[in-house]
């Protein structure tokens, strides 16, 4: 370790689903290059692994395990926030300074810089004195803001957490921009949010792949049956259609579409065929009622995967659509892709300049 002091750096986010740990997975080996030591916690764990004991923190296991972290680089949450545990809370039960439980989880880490994941949003957490402010303030950390795009509210957001972080924010990721409206954020927001004290160290292009869902994630959340090419359940999905029209109306609507997953009834071979033709990189069927022998055999051939569920074509479109966008980056393929998005567009050299 160098004879620097240690620097503690606190990504936060507006909202859910904002990149968060995307681009703490990009920003690690960065670090690492330029010869910091680097450790990464997740202080407030909210994916918990029910089925263990003690409770693991799936995002910060995961972390650890892509970008090769040692147990010593990692600080483990202080609280795990439930509903059991937010009540307890709320009746006085739980009275335990968690600031402090933090402050000594620092202490005892020996890094150049230590990551810290914030919270979903900035106000979740302020119940236990966890909030991204709070967390910052007990740990004196700067924080780096990750926002997803929006041509409506994203300068709104950012002028609004600047209030309210204060000196503590140190920049921004700006995260998912569309192709459409990157001139317009690099020619126009950017330069306004500099000349506002807001440093922009990223800005992100949205990417089809990062959005997309392995065909094995979404037979995990379905709980489904593979009938068919379970050797392609690494096939990524971008989009999510139903088949549940006429034969000719579906043939032309699919196939204005790419890389889909296309649910529709067991009973309907008509429209199954017509996506098997069609850019479907996996066909979910509803209704318990088995393909009959031409389908299985046409999307053996074709190397598509077909899946059965239990559920109803509602239920299972709702299930799809709630993990389109939303998945964590579970798959190979998605880490080393935020990992050289991250090369490209991220300056990691003005973050240690500003650190420092």
């Amino acid at each position: 370790m160098s004879n620097n002091p240690q620097k503690n750096l606190l990504i936060g986010s507006t909202n859910a689903y904002s990149g968060k740990s995307a681009g703490i997975i990009g920003l690690i080996p960065q670090l690492e290059k330029r010869g910091k030591k680097v450790a990464y916690g997740k202080p407030l764990g909210t994916l918990i692994r029910a089925s263990s004991s003690p409770a693991i923190e799936e995002d910060l296991q995961f972390i650890q395990q892509v970008c090769s972290l040692m147990d010593d680089q990692v600080i483990s949450p202080v609280l795990f926030l439930d509903h059991p545990t937010i009540n307890n809370r709320i009746k006085g039960e739980d009275t335990t300074d968690y600031s402090s439980q933090l402050q000594a989880k620092i202490k005892e880490i020996s890094a150049d810089i230590v990551l810290l994941e914030g919270p979903a949003t900035l106000w979740e957490g302020s119940l236990f004195n966890l909030s991204t402010i709070q967390m910052a303030e007990a740990v004196n950390a700067s924080i780096l803001l990750v926002v997803p795009y929006s041509a409506v509210a994203l300068v709104d957001s950012l002028l609004t957490a600047q209030q309210f972080l204060g000196d503590r924010l140190l920049g921004v990721l700006i995260n998912q921009i569309p192709e459409e409206d990157w001139d317009n954020t690099h020619n126009a927001i950017t330069p306004f949010l500099e000349g506002h004290n807001i440093p922009v160290l990223g800005m992100l292009p949205k990417d089809r792949l990062l959005h997309s869902l392995s065909v094995r994630e979404i037979a995990r959340r379905l709980d489904a049956k593979v009938l068919c090419r379970a050797d392609r359940l690494d096939l990524m999905v971008e989009s999510l259609t139903i088949g549940a029209m006429n034969v000719n109306s579906a043939l032309e609507y699919f196939r204005q579409r790419e890389n889909m997953v296309v649910v529709t009834g067991g009973d309907r071979t008509e429209l199954q065929l017509a996506a098997l033709e069609t850019s479907t990189q996996c066909l979910v069927l509803t209704g318990r009622v088995a393909p009959v022998p031409l389908i299985l055999s046409r999307a053996e051939d074709l190397e598509i995967p077909i899946l059965a569920v239990n559920y109803d074509t509602l239920t299972t479109v709702e299930i799809i659509d709630n993990a389109l966008g939303k998945v964590r980056l579970q798959e190979s393929i998605k880490v080393q892709q935020i990992k050289d998005i991250m090369t490209q567009y991220f300056d990691v050299d003005r973050l240690l300049s500003l650190i420092s």
